[in-house]
């Protein structure tokens, strides 16, 4: 059974919504749409080109039967001249319509990458909580590039090809009915054949792009979390996983691979098939004078063309079976619901105090999950409101319903008595700024990480904040100071390092409102020291909603709430809430076992 979340049955859920050939086949045209006039021009070229095969054929037959038959030297030196001119027109179209198709599926995918990444930047977290990013990662490189590889090798030949089936059924009908009916008769069997081996291909495929996709998690979890395997001693296992996976992943390719060269060979025995159909058929009708020896070359040369375009379909269509099922996947992607549209007529929020209202809050994650019950208080403008409690008490989840991260069950959650679910999550958001426990730094230099939530701030300004934080003197010894170039996820900075950067990004933010989400939990005692005299110019005049780990951080706060179980079970200020001798106190008593409090609560016991 599939466990509920896992990637297997994710993937199961979501091919599923796409798993129709049909329906994944129209949507890939239908991304055809605004290029209608470069398609065009590239069906006049395939038509030229398909119209040249078709003619060159029966310039053969017509050379042999009256040029050669005749002894008329000037007659076939003009049937050569054309037939070349033939050959020249149909070479220069197959190029053209190669350019244009090529070139028109290249605008198609970098459309669809735009449309993807957008996508991605509009789905909720709570589609990001359950999906391995090394997963994503594959269906945006990997099976983006199966359509690359259809459109760039694939279909440029393919159409051409097709076209010109149809110029040569309808030249063979023309020259001879009874041996083109003859010929014909190899149709239904390289039909039925060619369904037999694209229904197997097609599910075959389809296991690739999803265990590609389970290869592509197991690396990124691999690489970016190597510290903890090598701690732990667990690359031996992780290794052994990766093998499980990677050979899963081997298997299905090499079965897809053993379908589709098993088709080739099909196709080549009709081939053969139907050369012996035209030599035993046409030339029994030679003998009984139906048929010129011209028409039966012209036939043979036809008949290696009618199964050319099928034979080129053993390798397409090896590209467009692996193309289809990444369809599928990037469709998915597509098709997932995005977050929760601003509702109909929600009002832009200008510039506000900060006053912060919870009012009988609930949220669940799903219906099996609940995570808060009830939750209410207020933050007035410019408070400072902690939150604490054990790990998984609903902390976090609180802090998530501020910037619509999620959206609340029961209740309702104000900022300055606006409903947020009244006003425009951009604007909403802009009035916030985040500072998580691990804060995530990107590639760029250490300016522009600061600079990410005010792209347009100067760098007076971006200084100022790396200052108030005291992050300038650091800074300032880097060999390229504030144009240092950070490694991925800012591996070039301690962990203090970055946290500093995360509050200089909210300093330049300049918020009415900030979530700090055990901040300083990660902190050093120097570091802290550095926070902590920061935290009070950054904290001056905003709300903040603090989730505390180190309750020394949080004794200033104006209100302290002690979440539990998803409930409110104590509020108050640091010392009232110690004189209660309570679960604050108790924390408080754990955190600092030799102070006053942890004797109070001894002594209440």
């Amino acid at each position: 059974m599939r466990r509920p979340g896992s990637l297997e049955s994710m993937a199961e859920t979501e091919v599923q919504r796409a798993r129709d050939r049909a329906g994944v086949t129209r949507r890939l045209l239908l991304e055809l749409r605004p290029f209608v006039r470069p398609l065009v021009a590239a069906l006049g070229f395939v038509t030229i080109s398909a119209v040249g095969q078709s003619v060159a054929p029966w310039l053969v037959g017509h050379a042999i039967d009256h040029d050669i038959a005749h002894g008329d030297g000037r007659a076939l030196a003009i049937t050569m001249t054309v037939l070349l001119l033939v050959y020249v027109a149909s070479a220069f179209s197959q190029r053209a319509q190669s350019r244009l198709i090529g070139g028109t599926g290249q605008r198609v995918l970098a459309n669809l990458r735009v449309r993807l990444f957008s996508q991605l930047q509009a789905l909720p977290i709570s589609y990001f909580d359950t999906r391995p990013l090394g997963d994503l990662m594959s269906r945006l490189q990997g099976d983006v590039d199966t359509l690359n590889q259809l459109f760039a090798q694939g279909l440029t030949q393919l159409l051409g090809q097709l076209l010109a089936l149809v110029g040569i059924l309808v030249a063979m009908l023309v020259l001879d009915w009874k041996l083109a009916l003859a010929s014909f008769t190899i149709i239904p069997v390289m039909l039925g054949v060619t369904a037999f081996f694209a229904a197997r291909a097609r599910a075959a495929y389809r296991k690739t792009r999803e265990t590609t996709g389970k290869v592509s998690a197991d690396l990124q979890e691999g690489i970016v979390g190597i510290r903890e395997a090598q701690a732990f001693n667990r690359t031996a296992e992780n290794l052994a996983r990766f093998r499980e996976r990677n050979a899963a992943n081997r298997d299905a390719n090499v079965s897809a691979t053993g379908i589709t060269s098993a088709f080739s060979p099909a196709i080549d025995v009709l081939s053969t098939v139907g050369t012996a159909l035209v030599i035993g058929f046409g030339g029994w009708l030679m003998l009984n004078g139906e048929l010129s020896l011209g028409t039966l070359v012209a036939f043979l040369i036809y008949v290696q063309q009618f199964f050319r375009p099928v034979q080129l379909a053993a390798s397409v269509y090896t590209l467009a079976q692996s193309a289809l099922a990444g369809s599928e996947r990037l469709f998915a992607v597509l098709d997932a619901q995005v977050e929760v549209k601003d509702a109909a007529g929600a009002t832009v929020l200008g510039q506000v105090e900060g006053r912060l209202t919870f009012e009988h809050v609930s949220f669940a994650y799903d219906a099996t999950r609940p995570v808060l019950s009830d939750v209410s208080f207020e933050a007035p403008a410019g408070s400072m409101v902690a939150l604490v409690g054990r790990t998984g008490a609903g902390k976090t989840t609180i802090a998530n319903l501020v910037p619509r991260f999620y959206e609340v069950t029961q209740g309702r959650v104000l900022l300055d008595g606006h409903d947020l679910t009244t006003v425009t999550r951009s604007s909403l958001r802009a009035q916030l700024a985040l500072v998580p426990q691990e804060p995530f730094l990107f590639s760029t230099s250490l300016a522009e990480n600061i600079a990410y939530g005010r792209p347009d701030a100067t760098r007076e300004q971006v200084e100022g904040a790396a200052r108030t934080v005291g992050l300038h003197d650091f800074i300032v010894t880097l060999p390229k100071g504030y144009d240092t170039v950070l490694g991925e996820g800012g591996g070039l900075l301690s962990q203090g390092q970055r946290q500093l950067v995360a509050f200089a990004r909210a300093v330049l933010a300049d918020p009415r409102v900030l979530i700090l989400d055990e901040a300083t939990a990660n902190i050093d005692t120097r570091t802290e020291a550095l926070i902590q005299k920061a935290l009070s110019t950054l904290l001056a005049g905003r709300t903040s909603l603090v989730i505390a780990h180190r309750l020394s951080t949080i004794r200033s706060a104006t209100l302290i709430l002690v979440v539990d179980g998803g409930r409110i079970v104590e509020r108050g200020t640091h010392d009232e809430l110690l004189a209660k001798g309570g679960r604050y106190a108790e924390l408080h008593g754990q955190q600092f076992a030799d102070g006053p409090a942890a004797q109070r609560v001894r002594a209440s016991t």
